[in-house]
Parts: C-alpha cells; structure tokens; sequence
C-alpha cells in the first residue's frame, strides 16, 4: 500500500480537458461519512492563502467518465477513496476568479457534483501540499463553504440521508449570509434529472 500511495501523481495542465462549447467542465464531490452515534460530517479541504474550505473538485478529462473525475479529485486532493452516488446533487455553472467581471462563457464552468461516502481516508495523497483536509459538522461547513453553490450542494446531500432526520435541517444550522460581492462566485443551478436507482461505483 505505501509503495502504491507513493506512486499516485496528480494529473496537471488541460491537455484533456473537456468543453461544452466555451465552458470547462468540472467534476467534484462532497465526501462524507456518518459517525457511530448516526451523526453526519463532511469533509472539507484547505487550499493555499486562504482561511475558508471547500469540497474537492476539478477538470473532468476526455479519458473518464464524470464520476471518475469525481472521485480522482477525491483522491488527489482529500486524499480519501469510497462508493460515489451516481445521481448528481446538482449542476452548477460559476466563474473562475479570474474571469469574474465577464460576461462570456469564456473562464466560466459547468460543475457537476456528487456525493462520496468515504471508505478509506490515505496517509499520503498527490495535493497534501497544497490541500489539507477537515472533517466537519454540516453546521462547521455552512460556515466554512466559500460559495453559495457549495451550500446547496451540501443541503441536497443533507436532504438524502436518512440520519439526518434526527439532526438539524440545514435551515437550522445555517448562519447568516455575509455580504458578498454578488459577481463573486457567481453561479445559477441547473435541475439535473433525478434517476430512481442509486447506482455506485466504488472508487
């Protein structure tokens, strides 16, 4: 296993980044587990300069399906492995930071996420560099979630577990909004059909 650990590399640069016309397709995750006493955490991962946390995600590449990117991005920066949900929790179009004050497709991407129910958790991983990890209540996360997006993401992960019917529902967990510059992360969802079957890849 450490020889295998060792081995795993992150892949770089958009060679084979996939388009949809001139947005950039994105696959990411919201990894979880359910604790002994049937309580819900995610995990969240630490990106370089910054104080807050998001979920793992990244280009989705033309060698792999969605939920391969999914859960590559997982591994390479929460460094965790587990069973993926094949029905989204949603597509969401948003802007890089670098293109926030356009208007153009161009710079903005189409991200679908999934949710991952954590198996196994990897001493090492490509990103820990760059990218540490948290494990975190759903009301840490509401708080600690950069963008909306990543929000409704986490409540349509809340809304299919069954614990979470013994919790607090993510209305009553969820802190008030701060004022953000509204261009910032700026994102519309996008309904994706529900599928009745929740078929699973582990990964």
């Amino acid at each position: 296993m450490a020889s295998e650990t060792k081995a795993l590399v992150a892949r770089k640069g958009r060679l084979r980044q996939r388009y949809d016309n001139e947005y950039r397709l994105v696959a990411g995750c919201v990894p979880y587990r359910v604790t002994t006493d049937g309580q819900p955490e995610v995990l969240m991962v630490s990106t370089p300069n910054r104080d807050d946390l998001v979920f793992p995600k990244g280009g989705w590449e033309d060698d792999e399906d969605v939920y391969e990117a999914a859960c590559r991005e997982a591994l390479e920066e929460a460094g965790v492995r587990g069973t993926i949900n094949r029905t989204t929790l949603g597509l969401w179009v948003f802007r890089s930071k670098s293109s926030q004050d356009s208007d153009s497709p161009r710079g903005a991407c189409k991200g679908y996420i999934f949710a991952l129910e954590v198996a196994e958790e990897l001493d090492h991983w490509p990103e820990q560099d760059t990218h540490g990890r948290q494990w975190v209540s759903p009301a840490d996360a509401y708080r600690l979630c950069r963008y909306e997006w990543m929000r409704e993401a986490l409540s349509a992960l809340l809304d299919r577990l069954p614990v979470i019917c013994h919790c607090q529902t993510p209305e009553k967990v969820k802190p008030t909004a701060p004022n953000l510059n509204e261009r910032a992360g700026m994102y519309m969802m996008m309904k994706a059909a529900a599928t009745a079957d929740r078929a699973v890849a582990l990964c």
